[in-house]
Protein backbone atom coordinates (compact mmCIF):
# COMPACT_ATOMS: atom_id res chain seq x y z
CA UNK A 1 0.00 0.00 0.00
CA UNK A 2 3.37 2.02 1.00
CA UNK A 3 4.52 2.08 -2.59
CA UNK A 4 1.48 2.42 -4.37
CA UNK A 5 0.09 5.10 -2.71
CA UNK A 6 3.58 7.10 -3.42
CA UNK A 7 3.69 5.78 -6.70
CA UNK A 8 0.39 7.39 -7.71
CA UNK A 9 0.37 10.62 -5.76
CA UNK A 10 4.68 11.32 -5.43
CA UNK A 11 3.87 14.17 -3.38
CA UNK A 12 2.52 12.32 0.00
CA UNK A 13 4.38 12.68 2.75
CA UNK A 14 5.59 10.20 5.27
CA UNK A 15 2.91 11.89 7.77
CA UNK A 16 0.23 11.36 5.43
CA UNK A 17 0.94 7.17 4.72
CA UNK A 18 1.16 6.95 8.66
CA UNK A 19 -2.40 8.36 9.13
CA UNK A 20 -3.79 6.36 6.31
CA UNK A 21 -2.45 3.39 7.94
CA UNK A 22 -3.36 4.05 10.85
CA UNK A 23 -6.96 4.80 9.79
CA UNK A 24 -6.28 1.47 8.23
CA UNK A 25 -5.86 -0.54 11.70
CA UNK A 26 -1.87 -0.64 11.23
CA UNK A 27 0.30 1.61 13.44
CA UNK A 28 4.10 2.64 11.83
CA UNK A 29 6.08 5.49 12.24
CA UNK A 30 7.94 7.69 9.86
CA UNK A 31 11.25 5.99 9.42
CA UNK A 32 9.47 2.55 9.18
CA UNK A 33 7.64 4.29 5.64
CA UNK A 34 11.24 5.74 4.75
CA UNK A 35 12.98 2.70 5.27
CA UNK A 36 10.03 0.27 2.81
CA UNK A 37 10.09 3.13 -0.02
CA UNK A 38 14.23 2.99 0.22
CA UNK A 39 14.19 -1.14 -0.41
CA UNK A 40 11.72 -0.14 -2.99
CA UNK A 41 14.12 2.02 -4.86
CA UNK A 42 12.32 5.42 -3.72
CA UNK A 43 14.20 8.07 -2.43
CA UNK A 44 12.55 11.01 -0.26
CA UNK A 45 13.01 14.71 -1.03
CA UNK A 46 11.60 17.56 0.90
CA UNK A 47 9.95 20.69 -1.26
CA UNK A 48 12.28 23.95 -1.57
CA UNK A 49 11.56 26.93 0.95
CA UNK A 50 10.24 29.26 -0.91
CA UNK A 51 9.25 32.89 0.51
CA UNK A 52 5.44 33.09 0.61
CA UNK A 53 4.17 36.21 -0.75
CA UNK A 54 1.09 37.79 0.35
CA UNK A 55 -0.53 40.24 -2.26
CA UNK A 56 0.68 43.27 0.12
CA UNK A 57 4.40 42.12 -0.07
CA UNK A 58 3.77 41.45 -4.16
CA UNK A 59 2.61 45.22 -4.72
CA UNK A 60 5.55 46.37 -2.36
CA UNK A 61 7.84 44.86 -4.48
CA UNK A 62 6.25 45.87 -7.67
CA UNK A 63 6.30 49.70 -6.13
CA UNK A 64 9.84 49.34 -5.35
CA UNK A 65 10.84 47.91 -8.58
CA UNK A 66 8.74 50.78 -10.39
CA UNK A 67 10.74 54.02 -8.02
CA UNK A 68 14.40 52.14 -8.69
CA UNK A 69 13.70 51.29 -12.53
CA UNK A 70 15.77 53.96 -13.73
CA UNK A 71 18.37 54.87 -11.12
CA UNK A 72 21.67 55.41 -12.06
CA UNK A 73 24.12 52.41 -11.69
CA UNK A 74 26.55 55.38 -9.51
CA UNK A 75 23.36 55.00 -7.22
CA UNK A 76 23.72 51.35 -6.29
CA UNK A 77 28.02 51.58 -5.56
CA UNK A 78 26.76 54.07 -2.31
CA UNK A 79 24.53 51.13 -0.93
CA UNK A 80 25.64 48.88 1.69
CA UNK A 81 24.01 45.64 1.34
CA UNK A 82 23.47 43.59 4.58
CA UNK A 83 22.62 40.23 5.20
CA UNK A 84 23.28 37.75 8.27
CA UNK A 85 25.10 34.55 7.65
CA UNK A 86 26.59 31.83 9.32
CA UNK A 87 30.53 32.96 8.26
CA UNK A 88 31.07 36.13 10.60
CA UNK A 89 34.49 36.65 10.71
CA UNK A 90 34.46 39.95 9.86
CA UNK A 91 34.81 41.79 12.74
CA UNK A 92 36.03 45.62 11.34
CA UNK A 93 34.30 48.60 12.67
CA UNK A 94 32.68 49.70 9.21
CA UNK A 95 33.75 53.62 8.54
CA UNK A 96 30.50 55.00 6.70
CA UNK A 97 31.64 57.58 3.79
CA UNK A 98 29.11 60.68 3.49
CA UNK A 99 26.56 60.01 0.92
CA UNK A 100 26.38 56.30 1.34
CA UNK A 101 23.16 54.29 2.21
CA UNK A 102 22.54 51.40 4.54
CA UNK A 103 20.01 48.48 3.21
CA UNK A 104 18.47 45.82 5.41
CA UNK A 105 15.55 43.38 5.17
CA UNK A 106 13.29 44.93 7.08
CA UNK A 107 14.08 41.89 9.73
CA UNK A 108 12.15 42.16 13.26
CA UNK A 109 15.80 42.95 14.43
CA UNK A 110 16.65 45.69 12.05
CA UNK A 111 13.23 47.53 12.63
CA UNK A 112 12.65 47.19 16.59
CA UNK A 113 12.43 50.76 17.94
CA UNK A 114 16.05 50.41 19.70
CA UNK A 115 18.09 49.63 16.24
CA UNK A 116 16.30 52.46 14.43
CA UNK A 117 16.73 54.99 16.92
CA UNK A 118 21.09 53.77 16.78
CA UNK A 119 20.51 54.36 13.02
CA UNK A 120 19.05 58.01 13.53
CA UNK A 121 21.45 59.12 15.99
CA UNK A 122 24.25 58.10 13.51
CA UNK A 123 22.86 59.86 11.01
CA UNK A 124 22.34 56.66 8.86
CA UNK A 125 20.25 57.04 5.38
CA UNK A 126 18.01 53.59 5.25
CA UNK A 127 16.96 52.42 1.68
CA UNK A 128 13.32 51.51 1.86
CA UNK A 129 13.11 48.23 1.19
CA UNK A 130 10.19 46.12 0.66
CA UNK A 131 9.39 42.96 3.09
CA UNK A 132 10.05 39.23 2.13
CA UNK A 133 12.31 39.99 -0.89
CA UNK A 134 15.78 38.69 -0.01
CA UNK A 135 16.04 37.83 -3.36
CA UNK A 136 16.37 41.15 -4.59
CA UNK A 137 19.42 41.95 -2.26
CA UNK A 138 22.82 41.25 -4.37
CA UNK A 139 24.76 40.35 -1.15
CA UNK A 140 22.96 36.94 -0.96
CA UNK A 141 24.68 35.79 -4.30
CA UNK A 142 28.11 36.98 -2.73
CA UNK A 143 27.24 34.74 0.82
CA UNK A 144 26.48 31.56 -1.64
CA UNK A 145 29.88 32.04 -3.54
CA UNK A 146 31.99 32.46 -0.72
CA UNK A 147 30.32 29.56 0.96
CA UNK A 148 31.48 27.17 -2.07
CA UNK A 149 34.73 28.69 -2.38
CA UNK A 150 35.53 28.56 1.01
CA UNK A 151 33.81 24.55 1.35
CA UNK A 152 35.88 23.74 -1.63
CA UNK A 153 38.96 24.09 0.49
CA UNK A 154 37.56 22.51 3.32
CA UNK A 155 39.12 24.33 6.19
CA UNK A 156 40.06 22.05 9.44
CA UNK A 157 39.83 24.61 11.86
CA UNK A 158 38.57 27.97 13.31
CA UNK A 159 42.20 29.77 11.92
CA UNK A 160 42.46 28.21 8.81
CA UNK A 161 38.51 29.29 7.87
CA UNK A 162 39.20 32.66 8.87
CA UNK A 163 42.18 32.75 6.59
CA UNK A 164 40.52 31.42 4.13
CA UNK A 165 37.13 33.22 4.19
CA UNK A 166 39.26 36.62 4.21
CA UNK A 167 41.54 35.41 1.07
CA UNK A 168 38.00 34.33 -0.70
CA UNK A 169 36.14 37.54 0.25
CA UNK A 170 39.17 39.55 -1.46
CA UNK A 171 39.33 37.36 -4.57
CA UNK A 172 34.74 37.55 -5.09
CA UNK A 173 34.49 40.85 -3.99
CA UNK A 174 36.80 42.44 -6.46
CA UNK A 175 35.78 40.07 -9.03
CA UNK A 176 32.02 40.01 -8.50
CA UNK A 177 31.10 43.71 -7.49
Amino acid sequence: MITRTVCKNPRTTRGDLVNDLQRAGTKVTKATISNTLRRQGLKSCSARRVTLLKPVHVQARLKFAREHLDDPEEDWENVIWSDETKIELFARALKMKRGWVFQHDNDPKHTARATKEWLRKKHFKVLEWPSQSPDLNPIENLWRELKVRVGQQQPQNITALEEICMEEWAKNTSNSV
